[in-house]
Parts: structure tokens; C-alpha cells; sequence
């Protein structure tokens, strides 16, 4: 059974007009690594906002259709019960860091669950190093860099061991080799802890090499749903104005002008080492 599932979702915040989402049906696997993209305004947010139930409990609003996460129904299950499954990185970390030390915002969530003192303990070291943040434990929040910030975040998150991580633009605020550092550590909590990630991300070039799941969306419904490769080459993907990554369209416009390439890469070590391929028959 897919960890996450909707089936004709549809949701219109309480005064809207018309659908933040309309028919969403999707599904996700345990353990992939999902990107979820598309125009500013197309509905990203408010689709992640239902996984974790923010939708319908918190914003209120119409909610149709259904939607099942970890095999939970979202509707029936409140956001209490939901938050031990799917853990919520923002934007904005400092939206969610407000302790007086790094291992105090770590032990947050898990405090709230009466967990005894020395499980919290354990968790939140774990936690820390698997983002590479243990030496900023006794740090405050505030003295950090935007990237620390973000790895101390994930880590409150990834404390609780969800089983679902989703992650709404978390490099917006950091530069490209901040960017680069965070999605390498989401990467590996994907692949060593089996976490599922739900990627909501613009910086396709640098996300791209990570993820095999690719669910772009446009004016509040799916457009393109599968793998990568698959995705970001067709031409709906080019027109509805994702950013596909640099690589991907410079093998498209080479194709175009008579190269032979079997394949269509996604990243920029993945279009070398097909070109290398290319050059060496040559």
C-alpha cells in the first residue's frame, strides 16, 4: 500500500473563490524521494498541508475527495496523531526554531510526548549528528547560519523518526552551496533511513540527481506525475514554465540538432558521463 494516497482531492480555503486544488490523485511509496514543483501559486503548499492534516484541522475550508498517510486517513486522524508520522520542515526556519538552545528545540516535540528524559536524550544526539549539527547542540538558534538553522530544523523534525518528512522550499533562504549542502543531507536521511521525502523545490538543478518521483502541478491540479527522466523531458513540463534542469535541456536542443542520445539526463554529473559515453564512440 503507497504511504501516501489522495483520490480526487479538492480543497477551497474558507472565502476562496475557487480550489487551492482540484482532483489531486496521487500516489507515493514508501521511501522515495519525491520533488513536488510547479508555477508560484499552483497549489504545492496546500497539497503538503493535507498531508500532515493542517487540511482540514487547522485551515479551514472545504475539503473533498480522500487522502490516506501511513495508513491513516487524514480526515478521521488529528493533527497530534498525524505529526508522529509525517514530520513538516518550512520555509522559513526560524518560523520554527524558538528555544534557548539548539538541543532544546530538538527535544521539543518529543518532550510534549512525555517521552523520559533519557529516550529524549538519545533521539535528539541521533538526530543531530545524522544532520551533521551535534557540535551546535549548546548553541542558541539565533547565533546560526541560514543553512545550520535548516539542519537543526530537520533535525527537530527527524527526532520523531516519521515516517514521512515533507520539506515546503527549504532552501529558499540559503545560497546555491547551502542549497547544495542541505539537499546532500536530505539525500542521505532518504537512502539510510528509509525516511520518504516530499520535496517542494524550485532549484531543480540541484535537487534533481536526488530524487526518483518527480509530481509537477499547475493551477491547483497534477499535470505531470513519474519518473524523472520521463517527466522533465516532455514538453508539458517546459511549457508550463518549470525551471528543468540545465542538463536535461541541453541534451534536448543537442538531440534536436541531429546528436545521437539515447537517454536525457537529469543532472549535470549524469549529462557528462553520457557525453563522455557519446564522445568515446566517436
Amino acid at each position: 500500500m503507497p504511504i501516501i494516497e489522495t483520490e480526487g482531492l479538492t480543497y477551497t480555503y474558507q472565502g476562496g473563490i475557487k480550489p487551492s486544488i482540484r482532483d489531486v490523485s496521487i500516489k507515493v511509496e514508501e521511501g522515495e524521494f519525491v520533488i513536488l514543483t510547479g508555477p508560484s501559486g499552483c497549489g504545492k503548499t496546500t497539497l503538503c498541508r493535507c498531508f500532515n492534516g493542517l487540511i482540514p484541522h487547522f485551515y479551514t475550508g472545504t475539503l473533498k475527495g480522500t487522502i490516506s498517510v501511513a495508513g491513516l486517513n487524514v480526515i478521521e486522524h488529528k493533527i497530534h496523531e498525524l505529526a508522529r508520522h509525517v514530520g513538516f520542515v518550512f520555509q522559513n526556519p526560524e518560523n520554527q526554531l524558538f528555544a534557548l538552545s539548539v538541543e532544546k528545540d530538538v527535544a521539543f516535540a518529543l518532550e510534549n510526548l512525555g517521552m523520559p528524559r533519557e529516550d529524549i536524550q538519545g533521539k535528539v544526539e541521533w538526530a543531530l549528528k545524522n544532520v551533521g549539527a551535534y557540535a551546535l547542540r549548546e548553541r542558541a538558534p539565533h547565533e546560526l547560519s541560514g543553512g545550520q538553522q535548516q539542519r537543526v530544523a530537520i533535525a527537530s523534525v527527524l527526532a520523531m523518526q516519521p515516517a514521512v518528512m515533507v520539506l515546503d522550499e527549504p532552501t529558499s533562504f540559503l545560497d546555491p552551496l547551502g542549497a547544495k549542502k542541505i539537499f546532500e543531507v536530505i539525500a542521505e536521511l532518504n537512502k539510510k533511513l528509509d525516511i520518504t521525502v516530499i520535496l517542494v523545490e524550485h532549484r531543480l538543478d540541484l535537487a534533481a540527481k536526488y530524487v526518483d518521483h518527480v509530481i509537477i502541478m499547475d493551477e491547483g491540479k497534477v499535470i505531470l506525475d513519474g519518473e524523472p527522466r520521463d517527466v522533465f523531458n516532455s514538453d508539458q513540463a517546459r511549457l508550463v514554465g518549470v525551471g528543468i534542469p540545465k542538463a536535461t535541456r541541453l541534451f534536448q536542443i543537442l538531440k534536436e540538432d541531429g546528436f545521437n542520445l539515447k537517454k536525457i539526463p537529469v543532472s549535470s554529473d549524469n549529462a557528462a558521463e553520457l557525453l563522455r559515453g557519446v564522445l568515446s564512440h566517436d
